[in-house]
């Protein structure tokens, strides 16, 4: 199974997709770099080249086309934003003093690392030119992004109780269940290389026998009290659900007899917290039965209703206010994007040494 090792930034895409690049290459003040290895400048701490092409290599997926210098140029273009965005992170981790213990750490590496052995998670490391404890002090990173997230957004975001039923009252409708729903949930692996997974890791199965694996280790890992939400987020296959956890709603009886023969048997068979393997060509699917619907009207007074509304609510509030947030402190950065701005004077090229040729 290849595996890629490093995860993107918690809050990947966020300034690329809301705010865009121009803000990042500079303006009258922007100097030259002091080395053409320097990428940007994020308050007065270079982010180099050599950082960008190591996480570069993570990416990679062996089994997949060799990507064209566009292709390559625009993922390590990306790569250098989230690397911009994690250090304006990271320098407001140091003012909130958060610091994950080593413990804490160690338990990350070893999650990423997965059902795989020392021996082989050492040559995947040695096969990207990564030491472990590049390795580790990523992953470090990565911890410090996610906790700075957490407390200033995620925590703050409440929900009352007088929200929630406002909502109700003004999508009643949606609440009338007009047929027998099945809310699932999936975690997808597929034998056929993917080179655009879209799971948290990167983690494609290529082969028969690499997806049998991760299927062992994906059951092994539920077996013991793994989330099957984390799993799904970072080991499945499927770009559209794996975002959601796994998650893809509640599915209408009407649907469900118009599957496949395997895929509607085994939900037919499952009651609510049961998890059954389903397999058709080069595809497995690890299926969970999260809850079913009977039809009917449902008032706010069901506690499902109430916390999916809930929910649903937060994510939204959550979503907003993680874009206005980065967009504030983004605005406090002083940033410079070398890289960028070498791209635009050069109307799309950059030299063969950005490429890495």
């Amino acid at each position: 199974m290849e595996r890629a090792l490093l995860s993107r930034s918690i809050v990947a895409g966020v300034v690329v997709g809301a705010l865009g690049l121009t803000g990042a290459c500079g303006g009258a003040n922007s100097a030259a770099p002091a080395s053409a290895d320097v990428w940007a400048v994020v308050n007065g701490k270079q982010l180099r080249r050599d950082h960008v092409e190591r996480l570069y290599r993570t990416m990679l997926n062996p089994g997949a086309p060799v990507p064209t210098d566009e292709e390559a140029l625009g993922a390590k273009l990306g790569i250098l934003e989230d690397m911009i965005q994690d250090e304006i992170l990271l320098a407001r981790a140091a003012t909130l003093k958060i610091e994950p213990p080593a413990d804490e750490v160690a338990k990350a590496v070893a999650e990423q690392r997965g059902a795989l052995s020392e021996e082989v998670f050492t040559k995947q490391l040695g096969d990207r030119r990564i030491t472990m404890d590049e390795f580790r002090e990523e992953v470090r990173r990565e911890i410090m992004v996610r906790k700075v997230v957490e407390k200033e957004v995620t925590e703050k975001v409440v929900i009352a109780d007088d929200e929630v039923t406002a909502f109700f009252d003004k999508n009643r409708a949606q609440f009338n269940i007009l047929e027998r729903q099945y809310h699932l949930a999936q975690i997808v692996v597929n034998s056929q290389a993917n080179p655009q997974v879209g799971n948290r890791r990167n983690d494609d199965a290529s082969t028969p026998e690499q997806t049998q694996r991760k299927v062992t280790m994906l059951t092994e890992r539920l077996r013991t009290g793994d989330s099957f939400a984390e799993l799904a987020a970072d080991f499945s296959e499927d770009q559209q659900s794996a975002g959601n956890g796994g998650d893809i709603g509640f599915v209408p009886q009407s649907r469900i007899d118009q599957a496949p023969p395997q895929l509607r048997q085994a939900v037919m068979a499952m009651t609510p917290g049961q998890v059954s393997t389903v397999t058709a060509g080069p595809q497995v699917t690890i299926l969970a039965l999260v809850a079913v619907q009977e039809p009917g009207q449902r008032e706010i007074s069901n506690p499902e209703v109430k916390e999916a509304i809930r929910s649903g609510l937060k994510d939204r509030r959550t979503q907003l206010l993680q874009t206005a947030y980065m967009s504030r402190i983004r605005n406090e950065a002083t940033i410079v994007n070398h890289l960028a701005k070498t791209l635009v004077d050069g109307v799309g090229k950059a030299p063969d040494a950005a490429i890495g040729k």
